[in-house]
C-alpha cells in the first residue's frame, strides 16, 4: 500500500478549515465514491481503494492516506492532485 502524508499551513480560522475540508469532502464523494464523517478535528474518509483523513487545527490542514493497490500505481498523480487542491483552497 503507497502512503500519501502531506501537511499545509493555512490562515483561516478552525470553523472555516473545517468548511473547506467538508467542501472538499463532499466533492471526493461525487467524484470517487468516497463516504467519511468527522471524527474530533479530522475528517476521516473511506473508498474504494482508499482510506485516509484530512485534519485540521488552528494553523494547518494535515491529509494521509493508504491507497490500494490499484490506486498505488497512480500515487503521483493523486498526490499532485491533493497539492493542487490544497493550494487553491488554504494558500
Amino acid at each position: 500500500m503507497a502512503k500519501i502524508d502531506i501537511r499545509r499551513p493555512h490562515g483561516k480560522t478552525l470553523p472555516e478549515a473545517r468548511a473547506v475540508v467538508e467542501k472538499v469532502a463532499a466533492r471526493m464523494g461525487e467524484k470517487f465514491g468516497t463516504k467519511g464523517g468527522w471524527e474530533g478535528d479530522a475528517y476521516a474518509f473511506s473508498g474504494s481503494g482508499v482510506k485516509g483523513a484530512i485534519a485540521v487545527s488552528d494553523s494547518d490542514v494535515h491529509v494521509t492516506a493508504e491507497l490500494g493497490m490499484l490506486l498505488s500505481a497512480m500515487k503521483g498523480m493523486i498526490e499532485g492532485e491533493i497539492r493542487k487542491k490544497l493550494d487553491e483552497h488554504f494558500a
